[in-house]
């Protein structure tokens, strides 16, 4: 380094001042990138009376399933759940960065005072000529005292601002702002994930309810049918073989239930996890079924240039792609010469009670000019701002393209499960209405048991088919909407 001082600082003072509005930023300035998306998403995923290409506000898209304990499931959970508030907190903390970066623009000013007590060896150089010349006696000459050891007070200030010549500091503070903003962005994709996990797991464990009522029902038709086949055979009707086979239905039909207890348990200790609670805290408010929330007629899910607006990911990887090339500037940066204005004073006297006197002042003022001349490690670091520069651009195009994919994949699925639920519920119908004319011709003795219980065992594999299908309909639309990136409130 090359410091340089001058003998005029106010004036130097000045001409700095006067130039700070002319100090150029170096380094690239920030191009907010346009991401390649299709201008339509794709026909063999969105090709539905169900799904329009319209805008749509996703801000509280729960509320299209018209159940209110789902509404205020969410509305507790956002308020409470731990990721949520540690995504809070991580706003706080690049809040914070932002302010120790911004604070650079400010002066240095530092107090201090100090007392020491110190004694010269007379065996230096130093020290020997130091008591030496405290012997003196010139004729004349009033008698000067140097004792050793001595004492020394000081009381002192310094200040120091470095000013931003080339927009070091500059780029500092707007990456430290494109910090903060993908750390908000960071807690609104807490908050998508946060309202679609609550609405999944509560569709999931109505949908296990479902199937277990399904499974109950079957087990009471099972059970008549079990009852009517012992009576049969008492009069010598059917045979034991009948029984048996009725029996072994009734029993494989009851081993489903525990699994099924098992899934509403777990859906309700997940429930109660996201909304930062203990396990089984919810069990009385959710225990008692409820029907699987139902989807809207009509999804308008919107264009795929849209997602780069909506999905707070998106939005986050933008900002970490502008943070990383700022911070090509702050390296940059780094290589041009640096202007600090530096001034320090004080009183300092060998005892208390001069301290404060006029004469005991000291001080210095003057700017230091400081020219890098050879440091390969701020060439490296520039050259390594710019590899990560690279990487946060190929990150954007990945969460794009992961969006895209996600969006496809979620309406592809939605489609599909609406088709199959109207298949399932058409094979419903038929199942029941071959299982009523089974068991008439049973009971006539047109038929033997195994077409009844064939007839049963198919209408309720159907039935649980189709419950099983309504869930998964409504968790569709849950996944489109995280997708789309619905949920909190977009700014433009």
């Amino acid at each position: 380094m090359i410091a340089t001082n001058t003998s005029s600082p106010a004036r130097l003072l000045i001409i700095a001042l006067a130039a700070m509005p002319l100090g150029c930023s170096v380094g690239p300035n920030f191009t907010r990138p346009d991401p390649h998306v299709p201008l339509q998403w794709s026909p063999a995923s969105s090709a539905s009376s169900a799904l329009k290409s319209e805008p749509q506000a996703v801000v509280a898209w729960w509320t299209t399933f018209q159940e209110p304990m789902l509404v205020s499931m969410i509305e507790r959970s956002t308020a409470s759940n731990l990721d949520m508030r540690a995504a809070v907190l991580r706003i706080t903390e690049a809040r914070t960065e932002r302010e120790v970066a911004s604070a650079a623009f400010l002066p240095q000013i530092d107090a201090n005072t100090s007392y020491t007590r110190q004694r010269l060896s007379e065996t230096t150089t130093t020290g020997a000529q130091f008591t030496r010349f405290g012997s003196i006696k010139i004729p004349g000459v009033p008698s000067s005292s140097f004792p050793n050891p001595y004492n020394q007070f000081q009381l002192g200030a310094s200040a120091s601002w470095e000013i931003d010549l080339f927009g070091r500091v500059r780029r500092s503070v707007e990456a430290a702002n494109a910090d903060l903003q993908a750390s908000v962005e960071d807690q609104h994709a807490v908050l998508v994930s946060l309202c679609a996990d609550v609405a999944r797991n509560y569709i999931e464990l109505r949908g296990a309810q479902l199937r277990k009522e399904v499974t109950e029902q079957s087990l009471a038709t099972q059970r008549e049918l079990y009852d009517l086949t012992r009576q049969r055979q008492a009069v010598g009707l059917t045979t034991e073989l009948d029984v048996a086979n009725a029996g072994a239905q009734l029993d494989s039909t009851q081993a489903q239930v525990p699994g099924l207890e098992r899934e509403v348990t777990q859906d309700i200790n997940q429930l109660s996890l996201l909304m930062g609670r203990e396990p089984d805290t919810l069990r009385t408010e959710l225990e008692a079924a409820r029907p699987v929330p139902q989807v809207p007629p009509v999804l308008p899910i919107g264009l795929p240039s849209d997602l780069a607006r909506r999905r707070p990911d998106i939005r986050e990887a933008e900002a970490r792609l502008h943070a990383a090339t700022a911070r090509i500037g702050v390296a940059v940066g780094d290589l041009f010469p640096r202007l600090t204005l530096s001034a320090s004073g004080g009183t300092q006297s060998q005892s208390a009670s001069d301290l404060l006197k006029w004469a005991s002042r000291f001080g210095s003022i003057g700017p230091t000019f400081e020219m890098p001349l050879f440091d390969g490690s701020r060439w490296a670091t520039v050259r390594l701002q710019n590899v990560r520069a690279q990487e946060a651009a190929l990150d954007y195009e990945r969460t794009v393209l992961t969006a895209l994919h996600e969006v496809e994949n979620a309406l592809a699925a939605y489609k599909a499960d609406r088709d199959r639920g109207v298949s399932l519920a058409a094979a419903v119908e038929q199942n029941r209405d071959a299982l009523n004319l089974a068991r008439a011709r049973y009971a006539s003795g047109v038929a033997n048991f195994i077409d009844v219980l064939d007839a049963e065992r198919s209408l309720q594999q159907n039935q649980l088919s189709l419950a099983t299908n309504t869930t998964a309909i409504s968790t569709d639309l849950v996944a489109i909407y995280r997708a789309l990136g619905g949920g909190w409130e977009t700014s433009t």
